[in-house]
């Protein structure tokens, strides 16, 4: 058979960092984990022995399955190191309404003494970009048997908070044994939202300013401080304009701004330099766009330069959906529209 190569659910398929790499379950890859999770029996949820044709069946019949699905149950990876496969995991009792997913893991065997840190650290780093900025799950979560007591700190050091301790939750070898919950919450989501106020006018005048948002903008020339204190006034006291600052703990990051106007809204966005790349940007509108369909119920427009490639895939991932394309001020713009549910 074809074993399949890429997750229909996934636009980004492989994910890098040094010489390690996660990429979907290779079938390749099927007689060596089956070794490692014969070999570390104790600490996973498995009552017995895997044999080459219970493997090769799984991965026939139930993993190739899991490519071509919207929401699969279970997300796996094959976790590479220089090309060759050191270990496997992946998300697991994926929950897609509550967007939440339990981490499963295990290395290679005879790396667990010495490596340890170094492969689940880098392994949930790479893990959580496709959790987080993927697929904008908003929890991951371990359960862990007490039977490896060394996890914890690593867990720990990669913002995986204890959540709970299970008091002799399991039986392994007649023996009870402690099960300890531990979660790490999407650092985007956290993100909150306060409407702007005058001591804000400086701030987003420098947002404002900025090369790259002039660049982006319909109108590209540099703005005159006067200028802006006056349109920002006059925003503050319109009752059909929304302007709300997102921050991120104590960080201001970017303004989300609503204009109502005959029947219509459109949205704009301003990101703190310091703070692109990082997406931010769909998060921003996904959780602003809430806060105004709150007060309002009128549609809401965007309008994005075709050109601005990473501004539309931004609106997408917020729920954003082409609408028609039209000029403006001479560039050939892409409008996105989004509704009340």
């Amino acid at each position: 058979m074809q074993f399949p190569t890429k997750y229909k659910c996934l636009s980004q398929n492989e994910l890098r960092k040094e010489d390690f790499k996660i990429i979907p379950i290779r079938y390749e890859d099927r007689y060596a984990i089956m070794k490692w999770r014969n070999e570390q029996m104790f600490h996973l949820r498995q009552d017995k022995l895997l044999t080459i044709e219970n493997q090769d069946i799984y991965f026939k019949k139930n993993i190739a399955n899991l490519f071509e699905q919207n929401k699969p149950n279970q997300i796996l990876f094959s976790y590479l190191k220089n090309d060759k496969c050191i270990g496997y995991g992946g998300l697991v009792h994926i929950n897609w309404i509550e967007r939440t997913a339990e981490v499963s893991f295990i290395m290679q065997t005879s790396l667990e003494r010495n490596e340890f840190d170094l492969h689940w650290s880098t392994y949930l780093d790479l893990l959580k970009k496709i959790a987080f900025k993927e697929l904008k799950f908003k929890l991951l979560n371990t359960y862990a048997y007490d039977l490896r007591p060394f996890l914890y700190p690593i867990l720990e050091k990669n913002n995986f908070k204890l959540k709970e301790h299970l008091i002799c939750e399991v039986e392994i070898d007649g023996k009870k044994a402690d099960v300890f919950i531990h979660e790490c919450v999407n650092p985007i989501l956290l993100i909150k939202i306060i409407e702007a106020t005058d001591s804000d006018t400086k701030l987003i005048f420098n947002w404002s300013n900025d090369p790259l948002v002039r660049a982006q903008s319909f109108y590209s020339n540099a703005i005159e401080f006067e200028n802006h204190e006056n349109w920002f006034k006059e925003k503050l006291q319109n009752d059909n304009s929304l302007l709300l600052i997102n921050k991120f703990g104590e960080n201001n990051i970017g303004l989300v701004r609503f204009e109502l106007e005959n029947d219509k809204c459109t949205v704009g966005i301003l990101i703190d330099e310091k703070f692109r790349g990082k997406g931010f940007s769909s998060i921003m509108l996904i959780n602003s766009s809430i806060y105004y369909f709150n007060r309002f119920s009128t549609p809401i427009f965007a309008h994005i330069k075709e050109s601005n490639t990473a501004s539309i895939r931004s609106f997408e991932k917020a729920g954003y959906s082409f609408f028609n394309k039209i000029e403006v001020n001479g560039f050939n713009t892409l409008v996105y529209k989004l509704e009340k549910i």
